[in-house]
C-alpha cells in the first residue's frame, strides 16, 4: 500500500514538474517574441506581398551589414551597450507601430555626425530608410516570406545589385573594407564575381568566408541569381 502511495506521489511531482516547465518555457516564448533565438522562428508567408516588408528577408540583412559588424553592435563589442543581431534586441529600440518614436528609426534618419551608421561610413539610403520606417509602422513583426525571388531575373540591375546593396555592401565598402573586399559598385563586384570569391563565399563553399556574416545565408533562388549572372559573364546588364 505505501509503495502505491509512493508511486502515487512520484506521478503528481513528474507532472507538476513537466506543467511548471511547459510554463517557464511558454513565459520565455512571450517574453522573447517565440521558441529558438533571437524572437523565436518567424512566420512565413508562403507569397510575399509587394506591400508588406518583412524582417527575415528585408530589415535583418541591411541591420547586419550595416550596423552588427565587428566594432560596432555585434555580439562581441555591442558598442554603447547596443547589440542588434537578434530581432529581440533590435525591439529593445523599436516602437511597434510608431517609427517616429523609434530609437532605431531616429538615428538612421539624423543628418549629423550622430547618425548611424556613423560618418565615413555610408548612411542608409532613402529607399532603405523608407523600408525599415514602413516594417515600424506595420507592427514590426518577426515575419518572413517566401517567393518573392525569382531565378529567371539574374541581371546586375534586375538582382545581383539589390543584393549587394541590402545584404552586402555595409560591410563591404571604401569606408568599411570587411576582408578587403568592396561590393559597393558594379566594378568592384565584378572583380570579386570572375575571381570566384563571390560565389564561393555566398555559396559557403570550402576555402572561402562565408558571407553575409552575422546574418542568415542568402536563399538558394539568391545564390542562383549570382550564380548566372556570373556564369553570363558579371555583365553591366
Amino acid at each position: 500500500m505505501r509503495d502505491k502511495r509512493n508511486l502515487s506521489r512520484v506521478f503528481i511531482v513528474a507532472i507538476a514538474a513537466t506543467i511548471l516547465f511547459a510554463c517557464r518555457h511558454n513565459l520565455d516564448d512571450l517574453i522573447n517574441g517565440g521558441p529558438g533565438n533571437g524572437g523565436g522562428t518567424p512566420p512565413v508567408v508562403t507569397n510575399c506581398s509587394p506591400d508588406s516588408v518583412y524582417f527575415v528577408n528585408e530589415i535583418m540583412p541591411l541591420i547586419s551589414s550595416n550596423c552588427t559588424m565587428s566594432g560596432c553592435h555585434d555580439n562581441i563589442t555591442h558598442a554603447d551597450g547596443v547589440n542588434l543581431t537578434t530581432y529581440t534586441r533590435i525591439m529593445q529600440y523599436v516602437v511597434a507601430g510608431n517609427a517616429g518614436n523609434s530609437k532605431l528609426y531616429k538615428v538612421i534618419i539624423k543628418t549629423n555626425g550622430d547618425r548611424m551608421p556613423p560618418p565615413p561610413m555610408p548612411a542608409f539610403t532613402t529607399e532603405q530608410k523608407a523600408k525599415i520606417e514602413k516594417w515600424i509602422n506595420q507592427g514590426a513583426k518577426n515575419n518572413s516570406c517566401t517567393g518573392s525571388c525569382d531565378t529567371t531575373v539574374f541581371t546586375y540591375s534586375g538582382a545581383v545589385k539589390n543584393i549587394m546593396s541590402g545584404k552586402c555592401a555595409g560591410c563591404h565598402n571604401p569606408s568599411n573594407l570587411g576582408g578587403n573586399v568592396d561590393l559597393s559598385t558594379y566594378n568592384a563586384v565584378k572583380a570579386s564575381a570572375l575571381n570566384g570569391s563571390l560565389y564561393g563565399s555566398i555559396a559557403h563553399q570550402p576555402g572561402y568566408s562565408a558571407m553575409p556574416k552575422n546574418a542568415a545565408k542568402l536563399s538558394d533562388c539568391e545564390i542562383r541569381q549570382v550564380q548566372k549572372w556570373v556564369n553570363a559573364g558579371a555583365l553591366n546588364n
